[in-house]
């Protein structure tokens, strides 16, 4: 648990303590004064109220007996006027009573007091008032003797009864409160006695536990930190048996974590100083054949455009020869389309042929049978004899003209059976040659794909060898920015020899125990330039345009886009760097 929740704890025990008896002692008032207040309204009020009975009841007897002893019409007017007053004030006030809050005792004796009252008033004062009025002095005087005398004793028993129950209702109201005042008192003190032992008990186990947490007395903490803020780790920390997990322990591994630190940077500034002039070198080294791949790579750029010239040549050639071979395929259908035209109109003529023949063989057959038609009349107009002369005769011409109406149909049966012949001879050949125009056009259309494909297959060669331009042009530039970089690695060695330096006199700003003496053995300084052998760059040879188009290579992969380069790391190895270390530096 932290401190400040721990804090936290305590004081919200304290609040609620506080709170707690705050709350009891409000409480405590307020029933105090629930029960002053019914004293008061319940209990001292109904006594002036019935002292106030009292005292109009004997003003009541006083007047009637002032008014017997002297029985003038002015005193008896003035005295019946009184006791009638005197009577609703009395009823006022026993109304005003009789609303108060009454325990069962006094509603019993209240109930009592008023039928007393009630024949006090009824069979004493208002027969008394009536006698005076009509000055019958004898009977007024009957009346006040042996009714309201006896009449006003349990009247005045009844107010002294009321007025005792009222006193000991406030009596017992006294001793409740006095009751409750002792028991708030009592449970207010011993709540605070357990909340101040609960409290006390847990700020001892709080002052322990921080007491472990922190292992000493915080301004011994401090003086540690204030040390350590200043440079001094020098100074002893003293720990308690056990103690492995208190703030000072913590600070104490802080201590020895920051010596070994501090010892370990001082031991391994020379050799980073040494290691930054090595790789200065070697960066200067590495710049010149940079320099040398670069103008490799820019002459080899230079070829790879002859010859995505020459391949956009070849593709351009076979895109036209596509689109020549498309038009042909156009062509082509188009004339298959009017060979079908051609042969649906053969069939059709043949049709109508086949038609007309039997339109003919309808005629000749009409003209046989009016031959015979005109021999049976001519048959018939010789036995007619004279008579049948001239029918005869135009029978013989209507034989004549049937014997030409049949040869004539023949002939033209003949000539239309043999056009019906060569219609159907030029059918078959309109058909054999729609199936050979339907040849010419899937051959053309064969050609048509074959030359889509090689189309394409010069697109994708012409993309591809842009793409290795692209990624020759991208390796050139990476090679320069390598360059770049390398003389920037350059600057940065410089640069690192610099902060190694800087860093050698901050780290000297702590003090440790041992004076942080132990070096290493300085790595020993080799030229990278006499170690690495001179390399001369090979001439690139431009490339030749291919004399066939071929089937498009996959495109390679876009050169990748120069990474950052890590920051150097300084290490504590003191073996030298081998004469052979060439590799390591061309594929950096």
């Amino acid at each position: 648990m932290k401190i400040s929740t721990r804090l936290l704890v305590l004081g919200g025990m304290m609040s609620a303590l506080v709170i707690f008896i705050a709350g009891l002692g409000l409480f405590g008032m307020g029933t105090s004064n629930l029960s002053l207040k019914s004293v008061y309204a319940d209990r001292t009020v109904p006594v002036g109220q019935m002292g106030d009975i009292e005292a109009l009841i004997l003003e009541n007897r006083l007047s009637i007996a002032t008014a017997l002893a002297t029985p003038t019409p002015e005193v008896i007017a003035a005295t019946t006027a009184k006791v009638e007053s005197n009577i609703a004030a009395i009823t006022k006030s026993w109304d005003a009573f009789m609303a108060t809050q009454l325990t069962p005792e006094v509603q019993t004796l209240a109930k009592t007091f008023g039928n007393d009252r009630g024949k006090f008033v009824q069979e004493g004062l208002l027969p008394t008032l009536a006698a005076l009025r009509a000055n019958d002095m004898a009977d007024a005087q009957r009346l006040t003797t042996e009714k309201v005398a006896p009449l006003y004793a349990p009247v005045h028993s009844g107010i002294k009864a009321l007025i005792q129950a009222q006193l000991d209702g406030a009596q017992k109201a006294f001793t409740d409160a006095e009751s409750m005042y002792s028991t708030i008192s009592l449970l207010c003190v011993a709540i605070f006695w357990v909340g101040m032992v609960a409290s006390g008990a847990y700020n001892f186990f709080l002052i322990r536990s921080l007491g472990r947490q922190l292992g000493a007395e915080p301004a011994q903490a401090t003086e540690v930190a204030r040390s350590v803020a200043a440079g001094d780790l020098r100074l002893p920390i003293h720990l308690k048996p056990g103690d492995t997990d208190s703030l000072m322990a913590h600070l104490k591994l802080m201590q020895e974590s920051l010596t070994q630190v501090v010892s370990n940077v001082r031991q391994g500034s020379e050799s980073l100083a040494i290691a930054s002039a090595e790789i200065a070198q070697g960066n200067h080294d590495l710049s010149s054949r940079t320099e040398s791949q670069a103008s490799a790579l820019e002459e080899t750029a230079a070829s790879m455009e002859q010859l995505g010239s020459t391949v956009k040549q070849n593709a351009d050639s076979a895109r036209q020869a596509n689109q020549l071979a498309m038009s042909a395929s156009d062509v082509a259908v188009k004339g298959g389309a009017v060979v079908g035209q051609v042969v649906e109109t053969m069939r059709d003529i043949n049709t109508s042929s086949r038609k007309i023949s039997d339109i003919i063989s309808v005629i000749d057959g009409i003209a046989f049978q009016t031959n015979i038609l005109a021999l049976n009349a001519a048959v018939e107009a010789a036995r007619a004899g004279e008579q049948g002369r001239g029918f005869a005769v135009v029978a013989s011409e209507v034989r004549s003209l049937a014997g030409r109406s049949a040869e004539a149909a023949r002939e033209i049966k003949s000539l239309i059976n043999a056009s019906v012949e060569r219609v159907e001879h030029g059918t078959t050949l309109v058909d054999q040659a729609g199936s050979t125009m339907t040849e010419v056009v899937t051959s053309i259309r064969r050609v048509t794909d074959i030359m889509g494909e090689i189309s394409a297959a010069s697109n994708e060669q012409s993309l591809g060898v842009s793409q290795v331009g692209e990624a020759v042009s991208q390796m050139d530039q990476v090679t320069q920015q390598n360059a770049a970089l390398v003389e920037e690695m350059a600057a940065a060695a410089s640069s690192l020899k610099s902060q190694a330096d800087d860093l050698v006199h901050t780290v000297a700003v702590f003090n440790v125990a041992d004076g942080g003496r132990r070096r290493v053995a300085p790595a020993p300084t080799l030229s990278m330039r006499a170690a690495l052998p001179q390399r001369v760059p090979a001439k690139p040879v431009a490339l030749k345009a291919p004399a066939s188009v071929r089937a498009p290579a996959p495109a390679p992969a876009p050169a990748p886009a120069p990474k950052a380069l890590p920051k150097p790391v300084v290490k504590t190895s003191t073996k030298a760097t081998p004469a052979g270390g060439d590799d390591d530096w061309e594929t950096f």
